[in-house]
């Protein structure tokens, strides 16, 4: 029943671009902007007769008539864009007031889904860029924040808070823009080498320079939001929801949508359990692109000094097949350039000839083992130089701070345990590792000794396990379960 109500609900809302894909497509577009026009003005209900006169002043070519434009806003009421209500008011006479007079104006998601076609009309993928000069905007705005919470500052916190959260969109908006133009950059083959070259020096810079205020601003933002939480986090979503001014939301819904906005903006510069930030991830993303830029202009700068590239040579083989004299011919040329019209392994023999001589029908004969880059590319193999190293810088960065984040996390279990010991509580997970490996040394050498960890350096912060005999036995408490020594004791201390 769900997925049904689901897929109702889906079929209505597409329902609304019908009219951008309609016969009459440009007069229902027309239409809409007389709407949108009278909307600027606060004027949101207009009939048939309205719409013409608007589209009389501000449209150029053909104007429609009010007989015109009766249908074409009904089918709008249809795929449910506009929405009709019935004004007597206009009626001059009893004929009139009889022939129901409508007025038309535009529904909620029917002005999304006309604003949504507008958008795409007027998007212009060379002013995609990305937005740099937001983050000194984004930490004065913190720091704005934090006073106007301590202040008490109901609504200076509001605007703050909303102007974060719009400035935040826009930038991973306008970066999702920008990264994807840049990606049918580097894949088209539409692109002339003269405008890349002329243009390539500033996207490097502006990548560049973006990376650099992304990576100096990053450790200041995430201070600046510790310092908004030092001010109190409940008061400023209390004092945000109060100055909220959407009526239609409750006070709970209106306070845990701001909880969500400020835990995403949050996530953006603050890291959670050692997990990458997404400006982490966009500067990772902005050094791949330059990469792959650099990239572009070596096949540009190569295709220009050889004068040949993969379009010149399809180009050209392109005339071989149209002035062939007969289809045999063609056939032959096909064959000749492409080799695909017999099995690539035909001149394969068995390493025997005397035990396999190459007479002897597939049927009957056993396979013949073939290499794997004969198999996959269809050349032999042969002794050249080896094929280039593709290093993942951004993987291995990822892996080492993971890996740093592991012996840190170790380090603090194991200043834990020398502190607090490890009787009379129970130990973490991370505790119960580092304990575990100080064991495994200490049991190794079968007599009381020493085992020792170091800190993440493996140089200062280490500690010191002595196992030594015991008239009782002792148990350890972890969360895990517990650790019985059989008559065997254990102390832990900082190393000296």
């Amino acid at each position: 029943m769900t997925e049904s109500a689901d897929s109702f609900v889906v079929d209505d809302r597409l329902r609304l671009f019908s009219f951008a894909t309609a016969e009459k497509r440009a007069d229902y577009l027309r239409v809409l902007r007389a709407f949108e026009h009278a909307r600027t003005g606060y004027v949101v209900l207009l009939h048939a007769g309205e719409v013409a006169e608007i589209l009389a002043r501000t449209d150029g070519g053909d104007t429609l008539t009010g007989v015109e434009i009766g249908p074409l806003l009904e089918q709008l009421h249809t795929w449910g864009v506009l929405e009709r209500s019935y004004d007597g008011t206009r009626a001059a006479t009893l004929a009139e007031y009889r022939n129901r007079h409508y007025v038309y104006q535009f529904g909620q998601v029917g002005y999304q889904a006309y604003r949504a076609v507008e958008d795409v009309l007027a998007a212009r993928p060379e002013d995609a860029s990305l937005s740099r000069l937001v983050l000194p905007e984004l930490l004065a705005d913190l720091e704005d924040l934090a006073a106007a919470n301590l202040a008490g500052d109901a609504d200076l916190v509001y605007r703050k808070l909303d102007r974060l959260d719009t400035a935040l969109n826009d930038m991973a908006t306008r970066a999702a823009h920008f990264y994807l133009s840049l990606g049918d950059l580097v894949r088209t083959t539409d692109v002339t080498p003269e405008s890349f070259l002329a243009h390539k020096d500033a996207l490097l810079s502006h990548m560049r320079e973006f990376s650099l205020d992304l990576a100096r601003f990053g450790p200041k933002l995430t201070a600046a939001i510790e310092r908004v939480d030092a001010t109190g986090l409940d008061s400023l979503l209390d004092r945000v929801a109060a100055s909220d001014e959407r009526v239609f939301l409750s006070r709970e819904e209106r306070r845990a949508d701001w909880a969500g906005r400020w835990t995403g903006l949050v996530h953006w510069f603050t890291s959670t359990d050692g997990e990458l930030t997404e400006s982490d991830r966009l500067r990772e993303g902005t050094m791949s692109a330059i990469a792959a830029v650099l990239s572009l202009l070596r096949r540009v700068t190569e295709t220009r000094r050889g004068g040949v590239s993969r379009e010149s040579q399809l180009r050209h083989l392109a005339g071989w097949f149209a002035s062939a004299p007969s289809e045999e011919s063609a056939h032959a040329l096909f064959g000749a350039v492409f080799g695909l019209g017999r099995p690539r392994h035909l001149s394969m023999v068995h390493p025997d000839d005397d035990i396999i001589p190459t007479t002897r029908s597939w049927w009957d004969a056993p396979p013949v083992e073939i290499s794997r880059t004969l198999a996959e590319t269809g050349r032999p193999p042969a002794a050249g130089a080896p094929a280039r190293v593709h290093r993942n810088d951004a993987g291995v960065r990822r892996l080492r701070e993971e890996q740093l984040s592991v012996q840190r996390r170790r380090s603090q279990a194991a200043r834990s345990l020398a502190e607090h010991g490890v009787y009379e509580r129970d130990l973490t997970n991370e505790e119960t590792d580092v304990l575990l490996g100080l064991l495994n040394a200490a049991l190794t050498a079968r007599v009381p000794v020493s085992g020792r960890v170091g800190s993440s350096t493996g140089s200062e912060g280490g500690v010191t396990l002595t196992l030594a005999p015991h008239e009782q036995s002792t148990v350890v408490r972890t969360e895990r379960g517990l650790l019985h020594l059989e008559r065997l004791s254990l102390t832990i201390g900082a190393r000296r």
